[in-house]
């Protein structure tokens, strides 16, 4: 079990590789998180959904996708609350406070899907959540220590260099926890180290003199992790293009996006920009396309839109002529209205929409996960990928879907042809797709990307770098002596 001095310091891609590297050594190798919480998330064959993280990890295995990997999902619908996800179906929602309540339940269902896992593979590499330094969290814990006393599982502690302070990371974890947590430690990892790893020897003998811990490696920083789908927080910012004449894609950052590794794809492209937008700045004028992606509380976040005034920049783009796209919940906010009578993600109520489609959505409890192919309406071109929503959409506006699937139409296309929406996540991975929606936008030549292939060469570069980097035979040692 990998587990991390604290968010962000690099456990998930590390799982991902060590899976990978595992793998290709013929290894029967699973991932496995216990709790996960995240609003990106995949669906799995049988209808479930789990963390994106965890759908990458089982790629780099070479296995589909399995709710056991990740039991536990908990997607974040406010402050102080969330949608729990148990065995990938919606349990219901959840205060921080009542969550708490359920752990010891939860931690049964946890218990359950690692069992079976271990029963259909040779090794099971964890992935703990946040960090076992919150010892304020320590009881009724599922996702760290007590998932590892639980299953009698090694532990090794990941800390992040690049952030600074990681000697305090790695002693600081280790001195916060009892005796019976420190047991279960069985050495470290140094992540994301810039420049030449020898001048940190120095700092290894600390770590290991204050601890008793050998470190596993000190892991160089992993540039090409770029070009793998998004699975932790959506980062705000620019990612620039190489063209001198970029497409300009625009994408308010709203407060519960969801499903952002949408938008993967697109930056993959060299001579297409893909601007995430910040609270407190308008849209920028000059956008080719504007995208709403996915939210998981879709009035909450149309609310947001709106007190940003983003919904002023949004109409004003396409009277300039500009394209607009909406994918799941961003699709539901051009609608003319949405519905929440039951209250499934906040209070009950509705709302106005964009009106630049004429379809209204009323959300309801029965969620659909599926993955399903298609084809593009307007250039017939293939694409794939999966629906995870809870709305139901109606109105003149689906005379005119975006896509046509394998059993229904989904989506919407104004008239003009600048304004369109559908459910269907994961589209623009589908490359003839994604270059003719692209060329709509602006003249442009091909970058040749495949972008599948792009991440299957991408999970191959990571496991040889983590070979060439750890102690890989260590790491199986301790996962043997368990």
């Amino acid at each position: 079990m990998l587990q991390g001095t604290g968010s962000d310091v690099g456990k998930s891609l590390l799982v991902a590789g060590l899976c990978r590297a595992f793998a290709k050594r013929g290894t029967k190798v699973r991932p496995f998180k216990p709790q996960n919480m995240s609003n990106n998330a995949a669906v799995t064959q049988d209808g479930g959904e789990i963390g994106r993280a965890q759908a990458l990890q089982a790629r780099a295995c070479g296995v589909p996708l399995s709710r056991d990997m990740n039991p536990i999902l908990l997607k974040p619908q406010s402050e102080i609350g969330a949608q729990v996800v148990v065995h990938g179906c919606v349990r219901g929602n959840a205060r921080a406070t009542d969550y708490h309540t359920l752990k010891p339940e939860l931690l049964d269902r946890v218990l359950e899907s690692f069992d079976r896992l271990s029963d259909e593979a040779d090794l099971i590499v964890v992935e703990g959540a946040g960090s076992p330094a919150e010892v304020n969290l320590r009881a009724g814990d599922i996702a760290n220590m007590g998932f590892a006393e639980a299953a009698s599982v090694p532990v090794v502690l990941v800390g992040d260099i690049e952030r600074g302070g990681v000697i305090a990371q790695l002693v600081g974890t280790w001195d916060l926890l009892d005796d019976a947590d420190r047991a279960w430690l069985k050495g470290t990892i140094v992540n994301k180290f810039r420049g030449d790893p020898s001048l940190f020897d120095a700092g290894l003998t600390v770590i290991e003199d204050r601890t008793g811990l050998p470190c596993f490696g000190v892991v160089p920083h992993f540039s090409a992790a770029r070009r793998l789908p998004a699975a932790g927080a959506v980062a705000v910012g620019s990612y620039r293009a190489e063209a001198d004449r970029a497409t300009k894609i625009v994408v308010p950052v709203l407060p519960r996006i969801a499903n952002f590794d949408d938008l993967d794809p697109l930056i993959a492209e060299p001579d297409v920009t893909v601007e995430m937008v910040r609270s407190g700045t308008a849209l920028p004028g000059d956008a080719d396309l504007i995208i709403l992606p996915g939210s998981k509380s879709t009035l909450a976040d149309l609310a947001a839109l709106r007190e940003e005034g983003w919904d002023i920049d949004i109409l004003a783009h396409h009277r300039r002529g500009g394209a607009v796209l909406g994918i799941c919940g961003g699709y539901q906010m051009l609608g003319r209205r949405i519905s929440d009578p039951d209250g499934l993600e906040g209070p009950p109520g509705g709302a106005s929409g964009l009106s630049l489609l004429d379809i209204e959505t009323t959300l309801e409890p029965r969620k659909t996960l599926e993955e399903t192919p298609g084809t593009e309406c307007a250039s017939g071109l293939p694409v794939a990928g999966y629906h995870m929503h809870m709305g139901r959409t109606e109105g003149p506006g689906l005379r005119a879907p975006m896509l046509r699937l394998a059993d229904t139409d989904d989506g919407a296309v104004l008239a003009d042809g600048l304004v369109q929406g559908c459910y269907l996540h994961g589209l623009f991975a589908a490359d003839a797709f994604r270059h003719a929606f692209l060329d709509r936008l602006k003249n442009r030549e091909h970058s040749g990307i495949a972008y599948e292939q792009e991440i299957e060469q991408t999970l191959d570069a990571l496991a040889a770098h983590l070979e060439r980097n750890l102690d890989v035979e260590g790491l199986l040692e301790v996962a043997h002596a368990r």
